[in-house]
C-alpha cells in the first residue's frame, strides 16, 4: 500500500515514535490523524503535518469509536493504524523493604499498553473492513511492543508483560483480519531517543548507547518511522513482530 492521500491514524502521535511516524508519513502524502491526550502538542504536530488532532484516551471505547468516525469524516477512510500510545514505570515484584509491586501500577500499564492497543485495533478494523480494496488490501495495522517483552530487566515485570501481550496478539489478530485484507505487524524497538530518555542525564544516555552493539547509539525515532513505512509498502509482511534494536540484548539490570 502506498501512503499518498491515505488516512493514517497514529495513537500517541503527539511525541516520540508516534510523532516521527506522523511527520514521515505526512511527507509521503498521507493524511495523519493524531490520537493523543496531549492537546497542545497534538495540535501543534497536526498543524505542521497538515493533519488533524483528536483527543483520545486509548482505554476508552466510546472516545475511540467517536474519534475514528470523526477522523474518517475529516480525512477519508482510515487505511493505516500505527499504535504508539503507551506508558511505562519501574517497580520490582517485591521491593527492598519487602513491599509487593503496586497492583494499580501493574493494571494501569496493561490497560494502556494492551487494552488501549486492542481498543484501537478493533475500532479501526471495523471501519477498514468496509473500505474498497486497493489492490489486495484494505488496511494495515502496526503495533508497538518493546524488546523488554523478550529481555525484561529487573523492575520491568509490568512493562514487559504488557509488551509481551502486544506481541502475542499480533498473529491471532492478523489471522482474524486476513479475510478482510487487513495486515497486522508489530515493531519491538530497543533503546530509542524518545522523550523518556531525552529527560535522562547525558551520562545515562551515553551508558545506554554503549550497550548497543551496532550502530552503537540510541535509535532515532525516524528509524522507527522508516520501518513502519516499509511495513506499509510490503504486502507480504503480516502477523510478524520485528525487533528494531541494533542487535541489543538487554542485561538483567
Amino acid at each position: 500500500m502506498q501512503l499518498e492521500s491515505i488516512c493514517t491514524i497514529v495513537t500517541g502521535g503527539a511525541s516520540g515514535l508516534g510523532r516521527a511516524v506522523v511527520e514521515l508519513f505526512a511527507k509521503k502524502g498521507a493524511h495523519a490523524a493524531i490520537f493523543d491526550t496531549d492537546e497542545e502538542a497534538g495540535r501543534t504536530v497536526a498543524k505542521a503535518a497538515g493533519g488533524g488532532f483528536f483527543k483520545v484516551d486509548v482505554t476508552n471505547a466510546s472516545q475511540m469509536a467517536k474519534s475514528m468516525a470523526a477522523a474518517q469524516s475529516a480525512l477519508g477512510p482510515p487505511r493505516i493504524l500505527v499504535n504508539c500510545a503507551g506508558v511505562g514505570a519501574s517497580a520490582k515484584t517485591v521491593d527492598r523493604n519487602g513491599a509487593p509491586h503496586p497492583l494499580d501500577m501493574f493494571s494501569k500499564i496493561l490497560a494502556v499498553n494492551v487494552t488501549g492497543t486492542f481498543n484501537a485495533i478493533t475500532q479501526f478494523a471495523a471501519l477498514a473492513a468496509q473500505n474498497e480494496p486497493i489492490g489486495e488490501e484494505r488496511g494495515v495495522i502496526i503495533n508497538t511492543a518493546s524488546i523488554a517483552a523478550y529481555d525484561g530487566q529487573m523492575g520491568q515485570a509490568a512493562y514487559a508483560a504488557s509488551k509481551g501481550g502486544v506481541i502475542s496478539m499480533t498473529l491471532p489478530v492478523a489471522r482474524d483480519l486476513a479475510r478482510y485484507g487487513v495486515r497486522v505487524c508489530t515493531i519491538a524497538p530497543g533503546l530509542f531517543l524518545t522523550p523518556m530518555l531525552n529527560g535522562a542525564p547525558e551520562t545515562v544516555r551515553t551508558s545506554l548507547a554503549q550497550s548497543v552493539p551496532f550502530p552503537q547509539r540510541l535509535g532515532d525515532p525516524g528509524e522507527y518511522a522508516l520501518l513502519a513505512e516499509q511495513i506499509v509498502a510490503n504486502p507480504m509482511l503480516n502477523g510478524e513482530t520485528i525487533r528494531l534494536d541494533a542487535a541489543l540484548r538487554m542485561a538483567p539490570k
